[in-house]
């Protein structure tokens, strides 16, 4: 786990509870999900999200929830890089 302060794209320090913005996410983490939840994903930038947990790697963690076509909860944990976010 990183010891080194976490910063925004702003140098802004971010802990666990702040709020976020996504600005952008990397377009090969994007590729990473199957093609029907890429859209789900696309549709995190610019929205605003708690920072709810710090990854292994010290990475701030924010959650994507939605129902899909058959009403189950689906979750995505997505880690942020500093350039990945904006804290509010």
């Amino acid at each position: 786990m990183s010891t080194s302060p976490i910063l925004d794209s702003k140098n802004q320090s971010v802990a666990v509870g702040d709020i976020v913005r996504i600005i952008t996410l990397n377009p090969k983490f994007i590729k990473s999900f199957p093609e029907d939840e890429r859209i789900l994903i696309e549709s995190m930038i610019g929205q605003f999200f708690k920072v709810v947990d710090l990854d292994e790697d010290g990475y701030p963690c924010v959650i994507r929830e939605w129902h899909d076509e058959r009403g189950q909860l689906q979750t995505h944990v997505i880690g942020l890089d500093s350039e990945e976010m904006e804290k509010v």
